[in-house]
């Protein structure tokens, strides 16, 4: 049959037949290959080894969170009210902050790599990868737990209550994108979510461990959630090759043009909590508003969100995600792409 075959087809097609086999293979990507970054989990992930971070009772002379980063803080309205009320916001955002974190891990992150510990993600997963999501869920359990715990001892101590709304912008904003992908897309607009939320770079796990003028246990707490968080960006990056892989192409055409809008959905301002805690302070709602228009622009915002999604954006481009055009152009749009 060989010969037959040989003699059928003319001697230039089979050239070109070659090229194009050449062409096809230099445009498949490698197959995943996993190796895991929890080698080494039971010697130095936080719930197994860390202590208790205990605030103290001498807090006197500490900021609770960066002023920098707290951009309000410096407005005439609120400067007006005197070093307490800034003292007080500056409180509430470290509220905010350990608030978010418990919520991300418990809505958004523990849900996910629960799925997959138990075989549930729809993914095909070596069976240590599996076994790792299981060691994620510990370590996220105990980031949820632990920055609670830390809420609670810094209202005891101050005496100041958390004044923190229930549900961050994220939450509210995933399930509005839920709702607009619909139910062909439910079940992996989690799964991208999660993978967006632990490949960003944040500046605040980056930069609060190494600010002195914040509480030890403070700096401590973060420092932990830090060096965990570095196992898992390890693992989700791996983990979007194995989902990007698993999907069609018109289910990579439909998710893909959402990822800059589940980019921008962890990374945004959270206005709503900023408004509550300027009104906490005293500030009228219409000054509170102001403020927050005042000191929150819109291009820097941009430009900040662009520079923190930088590493998930080269991944996703490493996987072929940008690869189509209406994909990369939504990128492009929301400024994360030259």
């Amino acid at each position: 049959m060989g010969t037959d075959m040989a003699e059928a087809v003319p001697h230039g097609a089979v050239v070109s037949m070659e090229a194009r086999i050449a062409e096809i293979a230099a445009t498949v990507r490698e197959e995943p290959v996993y190796r895991s970054p929890f080698n080494s989990w039971d010697a130095k992930a936080s719930v197994r080894n860390g202590p208790r971070r205990l605030l103290g009772e001498d807090v006197e002379g500490f900021l609770f969170f960066p002023p920098e980063l707290v951009p309000c803080v410096t407005h005439p309205l609120v400067a007006a009210r005197g070093p307490d009320a800034t003292s007080a916001l500056l409180v509430q955002r470290l509220y905010q902050y350990l608030h978010f974190t418990t919520e991300l891990e418990s809505v958004a992150v523990i849900p996910v790599t629960s799925m997959i510990a138990r075989n549930r993600s729809g993914l095909v997963l070596p069976d240590r990868m599996k076994a790792d999501a299981f060691a994620i869920t510990t370590d996220e359990a105990w980031h949820a737990q632990f920055s609670d715990d830390l809420t609670h001892q810094i209202e005891r101590t101050l005496g100041l209550p958390s004044n923190v709304s229930p549900d961050p912008y994220f939450v509210t904003r995933l399930n509005q994108i839920r709702h607009e992908l619909g139910a062909e897309a439910a079940g992996y607009v989690d799964l991208a979510f999660s993978i967006v939320s632990e490949t960003l770079i944040s500046a605040v796990l980056a930069d609060l461990p190494r600010d002195t003028r914040l509480p030890t246990a403070v700096r401590d707490l973060v420092q932990d959630h830090a060096l965990d968080e570095g196992r898992h960006h390890a693992y989700f990056r791996k983990l979007l090759t194995y989902f990007w892989a698993a999907l069609g192409h018109r289910d990579r055409r439909l998710i893909g043009c959402w990822f800059p809008e589940l980019i921008r959905t962890f990374l945004a301002p959270d206005h709503g909590a900023g408004l509550r805690m300027l009104v906490g302070i005293g500030l009228t709602t219409a000054e509170a508003t102001t403020v927050i228009m005042e000191t929150h622009d819109a291009a820097e915002t941009d430009r900040r969100i662009a520079a923190a999604a930088a590493s998930t954006v080269r991944y996703l481009a490493e996987v072929g995600a940008l690869d189509d055009q209406r994909t990369r152009e939504s990128f492009m749009e929301a400024g994360m792409l030259p």
